[in-house]
């Protein structure tokens, strides 16, 4: 089995054979072709590919019926549900880094109003086309994960203290509550907050925030409304929880036994 990094070496050999056939391509075939590049790299079913290859079943059909690293970790175990994570993580970081990198020295076929330069402007389509292919996955019917890792990986590169911000909103949800979902949702939540918060109140500067804080909008929305059935299900008090990470109860458990 390749590595993350044997992966990523393999896909930027690839995009460098697809950037050089591009070479004589007009921009804006070039810019389709990184959003498409950009959508079937996210639509790679990760954790279907794994429980399939590995397992000889479709995860699919256990656990909550979701392909994402969530329903991994409680199917496959923790070590092939942290491959799942890593490798639908990586896919966010690939399409705003080595997939944007074929518009490197060309132009916008469109006229840029935002204050980003041309090629941020790109980062932001390849990356948003990638979460959307996680989450309406051609390999998979377009019924896919929740879109929230790869999501991540795309912001890591965009917005890293933001990013930050909300993934310790994500381990403090989950602590307190058990519910993966619930630390997601609250995740998608505090991202476009923290920024708010960091420009409007603590003074910060953001480059490009009227348009990124649209943008981060856009992502925690679609983020959002991937997981209708999760909260659904939380509100019929429906939803599956690990009860490994749910670490706040665990220790006031151990704190009320041991008076």
């Amino acid at each position: 089995m390749a590595s993350p990094v044997a992966t990523r070496a393999i896909f930027a050999i690839v995009v460098e054979r697809l950037s050089s056939c591009l070479m004589v391509v007009d921009a804006p075939l070039r810019l389709v072709a990184v959003a498409i590049v950009s959508y079937l790299l996210g639509s790679f079913p990760t954790a279907v590919v794994v429980s399939k290859l590995f397992f000889g079943f479709d995860i699919r059909s256990r656990g909550s019926g979701n392909m994402g690293s969530t329903n991994a970790f409680r199917v496959l175990g923790w070590k092939w549900g942290l491959l799942v994570q890593v490798v639908d993580v990586l896919k966010g970081v690939l399409a705003v880094t080595l997939v944007a990198d074929m518009m490197v020295g060309h132009s916008l076929p469109f006229t840029n109003y935002t204050p980003f330069e041309d090629i941020t402007v790109v980062r932001l389509i390849a990356g948003t086309c990638a979460v959307i292919g996680h989450i309406f996955s051609v390999f998979v019917g377009f019924r896919g994960g929740k879109g929230v890792n790869t999501a991540a990986g795309m912001l890591i590169g965009i917005a890293p203290v933001d990013i930050t911000i909300a993934f310790v909103a994500f381990v403090i949800a989950v602590a307190l509550s058990g519910y993966v979902s619930l630390g997601s949702l609250s995740a998608a939540v505090v991202f476009p907050s923290a920024m708010v918060i960091r420009h409007n109140v603590c003074g910060a500067e953001i480059a490009g925030y009227n348009v990124l804080i649209w943008f981060s909008i856009a992502v925690s929305a679609l983020v959002i409304y991937a997981h209708r059935s999760n909260i659904q299900r939380l509100l019929r008090g429906q939803e599956h929880r690990f009860d490994k990470l749910w670490l706040i109860r665990l220790r006031c458990a151990i704190s009320g036994n041991k008076q």
